[in-house]
C-alpha cells in the first residue's frame, strides 16, 4: 500500500499545483521555462503513474475486502463508464455539446470513472485508489469552474457534428476497452 499511496501523492500532487500553488507554479514556468516544467511535470506524473500501477498491483494480491459491493454495482459500473468514455472523448472538441455543458469533460470523466470504480470494487486499495482519484478530480473541477467564472471565459456554440463524434468515439472506446483491454490491462473482465 505504501507504493500506491506515494504513487497517489506523487501524480496528483502534481495535478494539484494548479489548484494550490498557482502562484508558485507562474513562478517556477516564469524561471525555468515552459520546456523545463513540462518535462519535470512529465517525469514525476510518469514516476507518479509508474508506483501507483505497481503498488496498486502488489496490494491487490493481499487484498483487505471491506464490504461486499451490491449486486447491480457491476452493471451500474459499465452503465458509468460509458458515459466516463463520452466524457472523455469529448474534451477532444471543445464544440461538442459534451464538453459545453460540462465544461470539463475531462476532470466530469474521471469523476464518474472513480464513481464506478468505487460501486464495484470492494478493497482497501480500491478505496484509496479511486477514492483519491474522487476527491482529487472533483476538487480541480470546482476550481476549473471558479477560475473560468473569475476570468469570464467564454464558451462556443456547440456543433452537433463533434458532438455526434465525441459520442461515437466515446462509445467505441468504451466497448473495446471493456470487451478486451480492462482483461488485458487488468485482468479483470468487466463483461462477464
Amino acid at each position: 500500500m505504501t507504493y500506491l499511496i506515494a504513487g497517489l501523492i506523487i501524480f496528483l500532487g502534481v495535478h494539484m499545483t494548479r489548484v494550490v500553488a498557482d502562484n508558485w507554479r507562474a513562478a517556477t514556468i516564469a524561471r525555468i521555462g515552459d520546456g523545463g516544467w513540462k518535462g519535470a511535470y512529465s517525469l514525476l506524473s510518469a514516476v507518479g503513474l509508474g508506483l501507483i500501477v505497481w503498488g496498486f498491483g502488489v496490494a491487490r494480491q493481499t487484498p483487505e475486502v471491506l464490504w461486499t459491493p451490491p449486486s447491480w454495482g457491476r452493471g451500474a459500473a459499465a452503465a458509468l463508464m460509458l458515459v466516463s468514455f463520452v466524457l472523455l472523448a469529448g474534451y477532444h472538441s471543445r464544440q461538442s455539446h459534451v464538453s459545453v455543458a460540462v465544461r470539463h469533460p475531462m476532470l466530469a470523466g474521471v469523476i464518474v470513472f472513480s464513481v464506478a470504480h468505487l460501486l464495484a470494487n470492494n478493497t482497501l486499495a480500491d478505496v484509496v485508489l479511486f477514492g483519491s482519484f474522487l476527491l482529487w478530480s472533483a476538487l480541480n473541477y470546482l476550481s476549473c469552474l471558479a477560475r473560468d467564472r473569475r476570468e469570464g471565459k467564454r464558451y462556443p456554440q456547440p456543433v452537433w457534428k463533434k458532438t455526434i463524434i465525441a459520442i461515437v468515439i466515446g462509445v467505441v472506446l468504451w466497448f473495446v476497452f471493456a470487451k478486451w483491454l480492462h482483461l488485458w490491462l487488468i485482468g479483470v473482465s468487466p463483461m462477464r
